[in-house]
């Protein structure tokens, strides 16, 4: 059935993303639950692929795509049978950069959001301390200005990404007696004087690095305050619905994929003569889930639709992050039954399912913080204000000097020079080099044509002009800088600088010509 929120552009990222988890990711977790910690070579790789600035800003090397890429990513993330591989770039990418993006100054945002998107750094947002979890009022980390730096002194607690990580957006105190308007958020880059670290042992999530940190008379450049002095408990409720929505998708993603793996077993295993898919009270029993997955899935895909509008929609996201995650815990819970002594054993991966599942309704706000906003909404007509500047509508942002976008610029006037000659010459040399596509492909550069038949034992290339499987229409200074391997494709892809008609499958191969 087509999807009312995803076109095919969407699905065909979503294949690109699952072929990449499949190759890159899928064979290493459990080895990266037995060492409990991912390489972070890898967030390099899915830097290089652009899976880490979806929502970002050309300008710092993102891609502007809209919000719905960044919820196939979180659903596809989260069907990796780890939940402690899925919220590391789910923090870095949606709980702790944005405030840099939202709200930072133009130095702040040269200095991390390249690197971020690139995968060369890594972050992470520090709220929880010891004494304060769901009561943010009461968090006592300060940070005391003198001359043109921060002086911080205090501790945080739970913080995902903090032990292997490379900054966090710390939230505290710059001026204590003025309550909620006395709070600010500072960039700290963990490598500190003056940081101390302890990882910490968890009931799940064993992939990911969750760390306590202490901070004592850590030096911080005033540069690094985030916005203005004293809003930081602002930008903070307005970040935390972008973290609360990310939440309900992956939760609704992770009780699908749980289901999923529990159909496939109980399409194996005998009890009684059948199989236990037979068997009315468990039939059922997935009936009741399947349906209330689904109702869920699309409450919170009419969330991120709201999210990705710019509606600063505080009752519907802490509604999705309480239905999804109360919803997922019942799912895994009943999934695990299906598998009677064999789903409490370490073997089958719903028993990792089971122990990484039962944060949801804690991180994040818990569900019992999430019932208390909903009823001040609903019984109470509270209503939350979104702070002055908080939130660019997807994609939207300003572009000013851009380093990467002005390399690229160059690359392409070089390109331009390039006749269709010359680019077929090229395309010709790589082609021969790859695998036989299986199809035909033809691209309409505007000012010339190049085909690509790949439906014989060769890659053959020419210039005529013919009816193909699949035409791909670019310019060819883009189609210049995908061959020289200055553009992404993917990044091309959801800029709109590729456009494709035809058999969009055929259209996927592209990247087993220019790898």
């Amino acid at each position: 059935m087509k999807s009312y929120y995803f076109t095919e552009e969407h699905e065909m990222f979503r294949q690109g993303l699952r072929d990449f988890l499949s190759k890159e990711v899928l064979p290493h977790i459990d080895e990266w639950e037995e060492k409990q910690q991912v390489p972070k070579s890898l967030w390099k790789k899915f830097g290089d692929m652009g899976y880490l600035g979806l929502n970002m800003p050309e300008q710092y090397g993102g891609t502007a795509a809209d919000f719905f890429y960044s919820v196939i990513f979180m659903e596809e993330v989260s069907r990796c049978f780890s939940g402690g591989f899925a919220v590391i770039p789910s923090v870095h990418q949606y709980m702790s950069t944005p405030y840099i993006l939202k709200h930072g100054s133009d130095q702040l945002k040269e200095k991390y959001i390249p690197k971020a998107i690139s995968g060369e750094l890594l972050g992470s947002i520090g709220i929880t301390e010891p004494g304060a979890g769901s009561d943010v009022a009461n968090i006592k980390t300060t940070a005391v200005r003198q001359g043109d730096h921060y002086i911080i002194n205090g501790a945080k607690t739970f913080i995902t990404n903090a032990y292997y990580g490379d900054y966090i957006v710390l939230v505290t105190k710059t001026a204590p007696e003025k309550g909620f308007d006395g709070f600010s958020l500072i960039v700290v880059d963990l490598d500190s004087e003056g940081i101390s670290k302890r990882k910490l042992k968890k009931l799940g999530w064993h992939a990911s690095d969750t760390a306590e940190l202490n901070f004592d008379d850590v030096k911080v450049p005033a540069e690094n305050l985030i916005g203005e002095e004293g809003m930081g408990f602002y930008y903070l409720m307005g970040g935390l619905q972008l973290e609360r929505l990310t939440g309900a998708v992956g939760a609704v993603a992770g009780s699908e994929h749980v289901l999923e793996y529990a159909l496939e077993y109980m399409n194996q295993r005998e009890a009684f003569g059948r199989k236990i898919n037979r068997f009315q009270v468990l039939r059922h029993r997935v009936a009741q889930m399947a349906s209330e997955i689904e109702c869920t899935k699309q409450f919170v895909y009419h969330c991120c639709r709201l999210h990705n509008d710019d509606q600063y929609a505080v009752k519907e996201c802490s509604m999705a992050k309480l239905l999804a995650t109360e919803l997922s815990n019942k799912v895994v819970d009943q999934c695990l039954q299906f598998f009677g002594g064999y789903g409490y054993i370490e073997d089958y991966k719903v028993a990792r399912l089971f122990r990484d599942n039962r944060i949801l309704t804690i991180g994040g706000g818990s569900s019992e913080i999430m019932r208390e906003i909903i009823s001040k909404m609903i019984i109470d007509e509270k209503q939350y204000d979104r702070a002055e500047g908080a939130s660019f509508p997807q994609g939207s942002q300003p572009i000013k000097s851009n380093p990467i976008s002005n390399n690229h610029s160059k690359s392409s006037e070089t390109t331009k020079t390039m006749s269709i000659e010359s680019t077929t010459s090229v395309l010709k040399e790589r082609a021969s080099n790859a695998a036989p596509l299986g199809s035909t492909m033809k691209f309409d550069l505007g000012e010339g044509i190049i085909y690509l038949d790949g439906s014989a034992a060769a890659n053959l290339v020419s210039n005529e002009d013919k009816d193909a499987d699949c035409t791909v229409n670019l310019s060819k200074a883009d189609f210049d800088d995908l061959l020289s391997g200055s553009l992404n494709p993917m990044n091309a892809f959801m800029a709109g600088k590729i456009r494709v008609s035809g058999d969009m499958s055929v259209a996927m191969k592209l990247n087993t010509i220019l790898g």
